[in-house]
């Protein structure tokens, strides 16, 4: 294989890698952030390190070898940094090959003909379109009264409101692959709606029409079920208008339509003030899980068990999402910096593409170094550190559907632990998900801790105060603590002295 016939869509402009293998390995190496392939020799040690000790506190299992082999080789593979002897290490152009797979939405090779242009928008729309299911595609594939197709305010560059819809999908639904699926749901609502009677295309659907539209999501649909009509429920409606309400929006905004007929349609602050979490686990049984993973070993390889280790506690402590932790080469995040006072901090790309510092206290930041080290990679990130946050175990980084699963391993065996001291805790851990953990992580704060809202909003990522204010309604205890300090001088009900005979004339 020829390295430059790769292409790194990384920088801008988009370049080819170097010729030689060697030096595509270290051009890699640079723009990753982590070792690709290098061969250790005890002369390159002292060239690169001022003495042995110093050695063997960087490159621990490079000196192991060292000590009875002539050369060493530490190579990429699977997400960490494995060391061995020469004759065990494959070669430095397999290593080089699997790391451009592994990273092949960054890395990809010259098309046939030995040209390679920048993916332009034209490809990113067709790309986006393949989002939608080709029915919705060709009801949508029109344009209408207000759509300003040929207007230069018109920033998304398109013709209809199927394109134009798969790039509102793109860019306000793609980073979950479950908000994915919701959008693609309410769309679909939307144009069945507009089927029965007539309308459309979605671009020519006036206020009116989309008043008539919330109507009809608060009436009992024909459906029954036995003798009731069957009704969407708030939740469901508030979520139906909240999409079509983004989607018009964001037409609006980026030139599309002249005009948003669907301005005022929602009025986010009253479910906001409405909205209480009620799926939480009590502190003892945190404790039960925190115990379970202290204590318990997932397996021979203790790599697997420090992965596990270090995923329970960046979502206990930093009260994370879900989708936050999975790796996303286009922002190169989620990702952990360290200053110089040794602070961990955790940075996330969150709701609405914002990204958000989360500061790691000191019982996460012990996991991450055990994990880090077990990799083969320095204790402490570096600054220009590239590598995921979590690893696959068959290589790149390990997606959501991953993270929920060895999450989800931990309530199910802290569940059967306490299945015969305390059934209706184990049955609780078991409905347990993720997102309970960072529902604790906010009541810890809010509650517990009595965090001030902005400060907890700003490491939740909520869009509104309202939201993170909600969970302290959960709970009663911290009004009754104010309640009880605010009386704390009243220990007894005093007598109300009776007045006089002579005072009462």
């Amino acid at each position: 294989m020829n390295p430059s016939d790769w292409i790194d869509h990384g920088t801008l402009p988009p370049q080819r890698l170097p010729a030689g293998a060697g030096d595509a390995i270290a051009y890699l190496a640079d723009v990753l952030g982590h070792v690709v392939y290098t061969r250790w020799t005890l002369a390159m040690i002292r060239q690169r390190h001022a003495s042995l000790p110093d050695a063997k506190a960087a490159r621990p299992a490079v000196m192991r070898v060292l000590l009875d082999h002539e050369a060493a080789v530490e190579y990429w593979d699977r997400g960490r940094v494995r060391t061995v002897t020469v004759d065990a290490a494959p070669a430095a152009e397999a290593v080089l090959a699997r790391v451009l797979h592994t990273h092949r939405r960054r890395f990809r090779p010259v098309p046939e003909g030995g040209e390679f242009v920048a993916t332009g928008e034209p490809e990113r729309e067709a790309a986006a379109l393949m989002t939608l299911p080709p029915p919705l595609v060709e009801w949508l594939a029109r344009a209408g009264r207000f759509a300003a197709v040929a207007s230069a305010t018109n920033t998304l560059g398109v013709g209809d409101d199927a394109q134009a819809a798969a790039l509102f999908l793109r860019d306000r639904a793609s980073r979950s692959p479950h908000t994915l699926r919701a959008y693609r749901t309410e769309l679909r609502r939307l144009v069945t709606w507009c089927e029965a009677r007539q309308l459309g295309p979605l671009s020519d659907l006036t206020r009116h029409d989309l008043l008539a539209y919330r109507q009809a999501l608060r009436r009992p649909a024909p459906e029954t079920v036995g003798d009731t009509p069957r009704r969407m429920s708030e939740a469901l409606q508030s979520r139906a208008l909240a999409v079509i309400a983004s989607l018009f929006r964001y037409w609006t905004e980026t030139g599309y339509l002249s005009a948003n007929p669907a301005a005022g349609l929602v009025r986010g602050g009253r479910s906001r003030a409405s909205f209480a979490p009620q799926r939480m686990l009590p502190p003892a049984l945190l404790a039960a899980c925190d115990a379970w993973v202290t204590e318990a070993a997932a397996g021979d390889d203790p790599l697997v068990t420090a992965r596990r280790r270090a995923i329970w506690a960046l979502y206990r402590y930093a009260g994370v999402r879900l989708i936050e932790l999975v790796w996303s080469d286009e922002a190169q995040l989620p990702k952990v910096e360290v200053d110089g006072h040794d602070s961990w901090t955790l940075h996330v790309l969150g709701k609405g593409s914002r990204t958000r510092a989360i500061p790691l206290p000191a019982v996460c930041v012990s996991v991450l170094r055990t994990y880090r080290e077990l990799r083969g990679l320095p204790s402490q990130p570096p600054l220009l550190e590239h590598a995921a946050l979590v690893h696959g175990l068959k290589g790149g980084s390990l997606k959501g559907s991953g993270l929920y699963d060895e999450v989800k391993a931990i309530f199910v065996a802290a569940a059967e632990r306490l299945a015969n001291a305390d059934p209706e805790g184990a049955a609780r851990l078991r409905q347990a998900s993720p997102h309970w953990l960072r529902h604790a992580y906010a009541r810890q704060m809010i509650v517990d801790h009595q965090v001030p809202l902005p400060v907890a909003q700003a490491l939740l990522g909520h869009a509104s105060v309202q939201t993170t204010a909600a969970y302290a309604k959960t709970d009663l205890s911290q009004l009754r603590a104010f309640v009880e300090g605010a009386f704390a001088s009243h220990d007894a009900p005093h007598s109300v002295a009776r007045p006089r005979a002579s005072q009462r004339n």
